[in-house]
């Protein structure tokens, strides 16, 4: 009998392309149907991206609002702070408890609601949001 081999949700996920590419080309690392909530989500169509984005609280469609900003030139939502390792690391450095799934207990990757590309007088820079 042949064991099977399991993969993490995250390594699926990378391999899935969430968290990768620009523009409409975009895939973010969360989607409205992988979260459960009682708020309000909603998705609506980037100016800029050319894709949907997906909003998980109200204030988040607001920030959205600067895509009409000529200095912003890519916004991505729910872009994974990757590698997990990393954040591990960084919550225990400053003694925070790092996220965790509920069920499993295993560490989760947490995201930032956008990670802009704007334009900073030299080039174009990432600003997390």
């Amino acid at each position: 009998m042949s064991k099977r081999t399991r993969t993490s949700k995250v390594e699926k996920w990378i391999k899935e392309g969430r968290g990768s590419g620009i523009g409409a080309d975009y895939k973010p690392w969360l989607n409205i149907q992988d979260v459960s909530s009682l708020g309000r989500s909603t998705r609506l169509k980037g100016i800029k991206t050319k894709g949907s984005t997906n909003f998980y609280q109200i204030w988040n469609e607001t920030t959205f609002l600067i895509e009409y900003s000529d200095f912003v030139f890519d916004i991505r939502e729910q872009f994974p702070l990757l590698p997990l390792e990393e954040t591990i690391v960084i919550a225990d450095e400053l003694g925070l408890k790092h996220p965790t799934d509920p069920k499993t207990n295993q560490p989760v990757v947490m995201t930032t609601d956008f990670l802009l590309t704007v334009e900073k007088g030299n080039g174009l820079v990432g600003l997390a949001h």
